[in-house]
């Protein structure tokens, strides 16, 4: 069985984050979302689940992170090409979020990223396959 990552991200408007997330072309695994939490699906293998801060704040004893002026990670993403990674800034734009930084262009390597409605950030890249190094 393959293994898979769940990224807990906390937010502040549950219906808003559906809506931002499923204009980009993102689905939703109905099974683990209700009221308080909604598993936003990536891929086979990576999910996220967006929780309303309260039942997030219940999964630690640390304060949450006021994203507005400060960062608590970047959700780094692969895509099969310099367009895809284009596209998906293009919605999540066009959707309510913000470019942080301009795009990078490494000749083998092209990404760009967004912040999400609830300042989370989100870098997509694209790497040449003759560029990684499988060892």
């Amino acid at each position: 069985m393959p293994k898979h990552i769940y990224v807990n991200l906390h937010v502040k408007d549950l219906e808003r984050s559906i809506a931002f997330f499923t204009k980009l072309g993102y689905a939703f695994n109905p099974q683990f979302t209700d009221e308080k939490a909604a598993c936003l699906i990536i891929s086979d293998t990576i999910f996220v689940m967006l929780l309303v801060e309260p039942f997030f704040e219940s999964f630690t004893k640390k304060p949450v992170c006021d994203t507005s002026n400060r960062i608590e990670a970047i959700m780094g993403l692969s895509t099969e090409s310099r367009e895809a990674v284009d596209e998906i800034v293009e919605k999540a734009i066009a959707a309510g979020g913000i470019s942080p930084n301009p795009p990078y262009d490494h000749d083998f390597m092209y990404g760009r990223g967004f912040t999400d409605l609830d300042g989370h950030q989100w870098e997509y890249m694209f790497m040449e396959a003759a560029a990684v190094n499988n060892n």
